[in-house]
């Protein structure tokens, strides 16, 4: 787990990443300025692509390429992807929370409270 969290936080200059997704340098500053790829930031400006950044610079490509997605498609994509992926997130959080109250709920005892009552004699 220690090594794919390394791998994760592992960061690309604009040159390396364009190598590793096949791409020119300037086309991945287009991307970026059209809002395709969002690459971290270093203090002085310079663009820092993580691997999961690759990977969506290779996919944009192959939409573009194969499928004939245009860029407006593929930014849209890249939304509606995201958003599908945070919705299921949230449905796997809720769920555990769903779940842990069942279990409180099997595991303890009522605590009911019943106040009885007499009715009034008129």
């Amino acid at each position: 787990m220690a090594n794919r969290s390394n791998e994760e936080s592992r960061t690309f200059m604009i040159s390396v990443a364009a190598q590793l997704a096949g791409m020119h340098a300037q086309t991945l500053r287009t991307y970026d300025r059209l809002g395709l790829v969002r690459p971290q930031r270093t203090p002085g400006g310079g663009r820092r692509y993580s691997m999961h950044d690759v990977e969506l610079l290779r996919e944009v490509q192959r939409l573009s390429q194969d499928e004939g997605v245009n860029l407006a498609g593929i930014k849209r994509i890249i939304e509606l992807t995201n958003e599908v992926e945070s919705l299921k997130a949230r449905i796997r959080e809720l769920t555990r929370e769903l779940e842990e109250l069942r279990a409180q709920q099997r595991t303890s005892k009522s605590t009911a409270l019943v106040v009885w009552q007499p009715r009034n004699k008129r």
